[in-house]
């Protein structure tokens, strides 16, 4: 059985009135949200990124520019579902995620059951496999949402 390790990063300026949306999980009442083309989930961006590099498939600008306005507030599941299939396609599948959030405010913590449940529904992982950790930048960058994401790929036995 072949493995690979697939690495993401994914960063967003935050600013006020917009939404905020991680790991597929609208954050309830926070007063910024993700400055972006697509709806700025930067969990999603950085697992899709994670899982294309676990198989030098490039990077989700590649299939998502930023430049074309059919992507324009696009919603990240459909990014990481799309990346998920070209990973599929190879003949890999995700088998454990550990993903780090780095945001000053608002607080994640309460969320990250939500927060990691989504992530596996949408890899169609246990909840067990998916790790997730938040920071603070300690007041370096206070308008400014950062994730890390490192992902295993497990060959799938073909019969």
């Amino acid at each position: 059985m072949q493995y690979r390790i697939g690495y993401g990063e994914d960063a967003h300026r935050l600013e006020a009135g917009r939404t905020l949306t991680l790991g597929g999980v609208v954050i309830p009442d926070s007063p910024i949200g993700a400055v972006a083309h697509s709806d700025g989930d930067a969990i999603l961006h950085a697992v899709a990124d994670a899982l294309l590099s676990g198989l030098a498939l490039g990077d989700i600008g590649q299939y998502f520019p930023d430049t074309d306005p059919q992507y324009r507030n696009m919603d990240s599941k459909v990014i990481l579902q799309h990346t998920l299939n070209l990973v599929q396609q190879k003949g890999y599948i995700p088998v454990n995620v550990a993903l780090v959030v780095t945001l000053d405010r608002p607080k994640l913590g309460p969320l990250r059951p939500e927060i990691a449940r989504s992530v596996a529904a949408l890899l169609a992982l246990p909840e067990s496999e998916v790790g997730v950790s938040f920071k603070t930048s300690e007041g370096l960058a206070l308008n400014h949402v950062q994730t890390r994401v490192t992902i295993l790929l497990q060959q799938e036995a073909r019969p």
